[in-house]
């Protein structure tokens, strides 16, 4: 098979990449207009009003269209090759002598430069974009909490100030419980001194309050220091849970190489590392899964999809992408349910959809 890029290459390419842009823009569009009317709630709160979720929103739009991706390439690519398909072209390109694997190549080829940018902006402004949206919500929503990119979360209650450089939330018992670690507690005096400073490996707040546990604290006196350590003890707050919550990092916001230090940080302290590793290796295996999602719904752009018209592909490649999104979501929670390794989760599905797509392009062929 010649695989030097020949004129037709450019021809699907230009083809299929502007349905592609196409149908990205319409959906991420779309999904933006559903992310602003779910910020209707949060207007008032504080100071976050109209123009500041706009800002939000907008923030987040990197991140939406990172995720978008791989179902409007494919929504894209079957509209692309149901149009060459429709007006004959593909009939004309297949009496020119290309295969049907030549003209697949072709699709994904053009597909590829999409997907390596979309992967650099997975690392670079899509983390950013969504920290600087949830750094900005929750400044206006709360006076008290404030996140800094390398120190953590910061708080304020009265005369003591929290610092927290990590933190997650979890379901046990059909409770919300927040845990944050490596906190750090500054207690300053009227005349502006401080009066104590405590540090704790870990601050919990279940449904009987708040927890501080392996807590080391040093009361600072005029001209003294008394140190005191305790395993656990109860901490009176009235600081807003939520706030705290919507402050802490979320794996989706970290780059590749953040991850990978989380995860290992997690694993040298016996802490849980699963969200870490499902967020890093889809990560990994994105390029993988949007090629293989695509090559596996080209099949169905020959034969069949001409005799149907645009709704037709549209429905198809709707169809297509939510069972392969849907197939993804349940092998990676069944990875975090049975703690078996997310590198095989993310692969089975990119390779069950390349095998449909092989067994259906054997079928056509023959």
């Amino acid at each position: 098979m010649n695989l030097r890029l020949r004129q037709h290459d450019l021809y699907i390419g230009r083809v299929v990449l502007g349905t592609v842009l196409l149908t990205w823009a319409v959906l991420v569009g779309l999904d933006v207009v559903m992310a602003l009317s779910g910020q209707m709630g949060d207007l008032g709160k504080g100071s976050y009003d109209f123009p500041t979720a706009l800002a939000v929103v907008a923030y987040s739009v990197p991140r939406r269209a990172y995720v978008i991706f791989p179902y409007a390439a494919v929504i894209g690519a079957l509209l692309g090759l149901g149009q060459l398909a429709a007006t004959s072209e593909l009939t004309a390109l297949r009496a020119l002598g290309l295969s049907r694997s030549r003209l697949s190549i072709s699709v994904a080829a053009a597909l590829t430069l999409l997907t390596m940018l979309m992967v650099l902006a997975g690392e670079t402004v899509a983390p950013w974009g969504q920290r600087q949206s949830d750094q900005l919500k929750l400044a206006a929503k709360t006076n008290n909490v404030a996140i800094a990119r390398y120190s953590g979360l910061w708080a304020r209650e009265g005369d003591t100030f929290l610092n927290a450089i990590d933190g997650q939330e979890r379901m046990e018992g059909g409770q919300r419980v927040l845990e944050l670690r490596d906190v750090r507690l500054y207690q300053v005096g009227e005349d502006g001194r401080m009066t104590s400073f405590a540090r704790a490996a870990l601050l919990v707040h279940d449904q009987d309050g708040w927890t501080l546990r392996q807590l080391r604290r040093v009361v600072l006196g005029p001209d003294s220091a008394r140190e005191e350590r305790v395993e656990a003890q109860r901490w009176e707050s009235q600081l807003d849970v939520n706030a705290l919550a919507a402050g802490v990092t979320r794996p989706r916001n970290l780059t590749a190489a953040d991850l990978q230090a989380s995860i290992e940080y997690r694993r040298r302290n016996g802490l849980d590392a699963r969200d870490y590793e499902d967020t890093y290796w889809s990560r990994w295996f994105y390029p993988i899964n949007v090629l293989a999602l695509c090559l596996a719904a080209i099949p169905f752009a020959f034969g069949s999809l001409r005799s149907g018209g645009m709704g037709k592909r549209l429905f198809l490649g709707i169809v297509f992408a939510l069972g392969f999104m849907l197939l993804q979501m349940q092998f990676g929670r069944l990875a975090g349910a049975f703690r078996f390794d997310y590198r095989i989760a993310y692969a089975l599905p990119p390779i069950l959809m390349l095998a449909t797509s092989w067994l259906l392009f054997r079928r056509k062929s023959g």
